[in-house]
């Protein structure tokens, strides 16, 4: 592709009159660099960026966002700090726990960049708030955690023709990437969907609550995103648009590859109606039968009581997540050996089903209706999946389990 490749990018806003002796003081050693200098620092000052997450990856590009003297920025997250997220989520703390994190995080950026606006969303980002969120920003840095949000978040830039920093992480891996679907000339459009036309599968990529992520990633990840905001903004060196940064952090390697634009792929021209954009689903999963926690503990309580034949619970988690907390009693099953297992009339599934009908579980329910719906279509009779998963049976049922 041409043009930032070889020349750059533009500034992308336009600077404000002047900086305050405080700002100047501030951001001095901003102001020493000669890619950024007074005039970069007046550009961020003039600018307001959009942030979807205040976690992993969020935490970091907040707090150096907000260093960096940005003048506006807005985060939307529909979460609560949680302590098993502490980790990576820097910019959180432990009196924090419970509360929802965009409030966290402002409190943070308040202390650490006072003249800095933080507009804290607490909500979850839709295809019904996303058009007029978005308005009067710059640019996206999108640090969300699920596929359905990400393109939803690329959906909406494509069309309002802003541009979007992305970055995913999986346990030691990372990518990092900069779209924009309105580039000024030469620069040719690129978007998430020239590099992956379509989110996979619902349950089939297991999340950072499932797989597990090392927290010094996120910082590095979020690191490197709040600089090329900083370079969109200032007009500073040369972006990631139109390039893929693939990283692993365990084996400390990382390429860089060019992204081009799909010929064949139809451009966005509106979001989906409704507000379940953000839930991908495929048709099998959707037609699973599902069980509540409250139901699935009265059915074996009720077994326990009248020796009647009770559900037995299939866990197709990994093993880390197993070793963290289980039901009992249960068999374990991975979802990626599911297929295998049931094909084999003697194996644990089969085994299994003799004992009683199967109520298969994960974390949150998708991969267990993804499980659930194999078996079905393996001749299963009766399957079922546990809805909301293993964190639905802590809140409900049992709440000594610890959560993850």
């Amino acid at each position: 592709m041409t043009g930032d490749a070889d020349t750059g990018l533009p500034p992308l806003v336009e600077p404000v009159d002047q900086l305050t002796p405080d700002e100047r003081a501030r951001y001095s050693r901003h102001l020493l660099l000669g890619a950024i200098g007074d005039e970069g620092q007046r550009r961020l000052r003039a600018a307001s960026v959009f942030v979807v997450g205040a976690g992993g990856l969020g935490a970091p590009v907040l707090m150096y966002l907000a260093a960096a003297g940005v003048g506006r920025i807005t985060v939307i997250d529909d979460d609560e700090v949680d302590l098993g997220n502490l980790h990576r989520q820097v910019i959180h703390s432990v009196p924090a726990i419970g509360r929802p994190k965009v409030d966290s995080a402002r409190d943070r950026l308040a202390e650490l960049a006072p003249g800095v606006r933080v507009d804290a969303v607490h909500a979850r980002l839709d295809a019904l708030n996303i058009g007029a969120l978005l308005e009067g920003h710059d640019l996206v840095v999108d640090g969300s955690d699920n596929f359905a949000t990400r393109y939803l978040v690329s959906d909406a830039c494509e069309l309002a023709g802003i541009p979007v920093i992305w970055g995913t992480i999986d346990r030691f891996r990372a990518q990092l990437a900069v779209f924009w679907s309105r580039p000024p000339a030469p620069a040719v459009a690129v978007t998430l969907r020239d590099l992956y036309p379509a989110p996979p599968p619902p349950g089939s990529v297991p999340s950072c609550a499932e797989a597990g992520v090392v927290g010094a990633l996120c910082g590095t990840v979020g690191s490197m995103m709040a600089m090329e905001a900083v370079k969109l903004i200032t007009g500073a060196g040369r972006t990631l648009f139109g390039r893929l940064v693939l990283m692993d952090m365990l084996e400390t390697t990382n390429r860089t590859v060019t992204i081009r634009p799909d010929p064949s792929r139809t451009p966005v021209t509106a979001l989906p109606d409704g507000d379940d954009s953000c839930e991908v689903r495929t048709p099998d999963a959707d037609s699973v039968p599902e069980v509540t926690a409250s139901e699935l503990a009265a059915e074996l309580a009720d077994a326990g009581a009248s020796g009647a034949v009770a559900p037995v619970l299939v866990d197709v988690r990994g093993a880390g997540e197993r070793s963290i907390a289980m039901i009992e009693p249960s068999v374990w099953v991975p979802l990626d050996t599911v297929s295998e297992d049931a094909a084999d009339p003697t194996g644990v599934l089969g085994r299994a089903a003799a004992r009683g009908p199967l109520v298969v579980y994960c974390k949150s329910g998708a991969r267990s209706a993804r499980a659930a719906a194999t078996l079905t279509g393996a001749g299963f009779a009766g399957v079922r999946s546990l809805a909301g998963g293993i964190e639905a049976w802590t809140r409900d049922v049992d709440p000594s389990l610890p959560g993850y």
